[in-house]
């Protein structure tokens, strides 16, 4: 019956039982997994019943919004499920990039230096930053800017951050994902080891952590480390696939206040800030990120296995420790890593029809691929691949509200590349 089924969709006999065989040596991670997704599970549900959600969250606001009391509870439950002191969660912040530019420029002042000790960030914050010139970045507000890149093993430059922390440094931002970089994501572990060295060195300065793509992969945040501030995106792991938009801080109840007054105006700060009827949908959202971000998580273990026993090189690989849900795949080959996306394309609820097609998209130096039948448009927690179409031609791949769901596009991926001939066939 099943492999019926995945023939009905075009994925091959050879194909199928290479997945059946790969899958079937994972079944002792995908438990472990699924023991940190109950844990968070139930993380999130105390936090709910402390807080004492009810029928009356969800009935949202209008205007100024105040005194909207399901908006004003979500953001207790962010604070207590993340360990913060306050948390600002709102669908006027609009991505996760808006939600970092927002705790940056709130929280540095003319003359400030910001400092990341993880080499460069994401490719969108560039321009926020000023590294590529932009209208309104820092660097046009006087706040200066340096990095320290990690070392060749991907470990941390202690004494060159030391030397880079000056009397001007007021906030470090460290990026846990690996953006479209090769380097290892880094754990909360990692992070909190980072963070004491940096505050012994300047205990004032604000630690940031752009949490994106790693909340609920680990049974702690960055916040429980030592981190001020952690920073994402309700499109990605927290949103739960059903959040439309939106984007959270959670952090010292300083920084947080900080960026309120930012998102609105001096004077305003959480007061206002309608929910527009999208709260229902961050609440449940939220309580179903712990499984959702454990089906995305083993899809990408999933696909690192399967293309490493390919001969490809992924990031992380098939047998390291999982802190974000990002697998990245190099194929040295153009073609090959678009007939990976237009099989991720193909697998999609949505616009399965569509092939992907590189363009100039927004923020980054260059064409990019996207590969994104969601529900919500760019939506990271659902199935989706995408990468720069430059040398390596290294895809990154994420998403899954299901696992079956997340292993139908792997598959589908390797379809594409088996029918082209783009795959050492006598590996499988």
């Amino acid at each position: 019956m099943i492999t019926k089924a995945y023939k009905n969709l075009g994925i091959c006999k050879e194909v199928y039982e290479f997945g059946m065989k790969i899958e079937e040596e994972l079944k002792e991670r995908f438990d472990e997994i699924d023991k940190n997704a109950e844990a968070n599970q139930i993380k999130v549900l105390a936090a709910m019943q402390k807080n004492k959600v009810s029928a009356q969250c969800f009935e949202g606001s209008t205007g100024y919004g105040y005194n909207d009391y399901g908006r004003d509870t979500l953001e207790k439950v962010y604070a207590d499920t993340f360990k913060g002191e306050d948390a600002l969660v709102r669908p006027q912040i609009t991505c996760g990039t808006h939600a970092l530019a927002l705790a940056l420029m709130s929280n540095l002042r003319p003359g400030d230096e910001l400092l990341s000790p993880v080499g460069k960030p994401y490719d969108t914050l560039e321009e926020v930053i000023g590294i590529r010139k932009s209208v309104g970045s820092l660097a046009e507000y006087n706040i200066s800017y340096r990095q320290v890149d990690l070392l060749s093993d991907g470990s941390f430059d202690f004494d060159g951050i030391k030397k880079a922390i000056n009397e001007k440094t007021k906030l470090v931002t460290i990026q846990r994902s690996k953006g479209y970089a090769t380097r290892p994501t880094l754990s909360v572990d990692a992070i909190g080891e980072l963070i004491a060295f940096i505050k012994s060195v300047k205990p004032d300065v604000y630690c940031m952590v752009d949490n994106c793509y790693g909340e609920f992969t680990e049974d702690k945040e960055p916040l429980e480390v030592g981190a001020d501030m952690i920073v994402g995106s309700l499109i990605k792991n927290p949103g739960g696939g059903l959040a439309p938009i939106g984007g959270y801080i959670v952090g010292k109840k300083e920084c947080i206040e900080n960026a309120a007054y930012r998102l609105t105006s001096p004077g305003l700060g959480k007061e206002v800030g309608a929910s527009l009827g999208v709260i229902p949908s961050f609440y449940q959202g939220f309580f179903l990120a712990p499984t959702v971000t454990a089906s995305a998580l083993k899809g990408a273990i999933f696909a690192a296995n399967i293309y490493e026993k390919l001969g490809f090189e992924v990031v992380p690989n098939g047998s390291e420790s999982r802190h974000d849900i990002i697998q990245s795949v190099t194929f040295h080959n153009r073609d090959a890593m678009l007939a990976f996306c237009e099989g991720i394309q193909a697998a999609a609820p949505v616009d399965s029809y569509v092939t992907p097609e590189p363009w100039a998209m927004p923020g980054y130096d260059s064409d990019v691929v996207m590969a994104a039948g969601a529900f919500v448009q760019g939506s990271s927690i659902e199935l989706s691949a995408d990468g720069p179409v430059k040398e390596p031609y290294s895809v990154f791949f994420q998403g899954g509200l299901t696992y079956p769901h997340a292993k139908v596009g792997i598959l589908m991926s390797l379809q594409k590349l088996y029918e082209r001939n783009l795959v050492n066939k006598d590996l499988m």
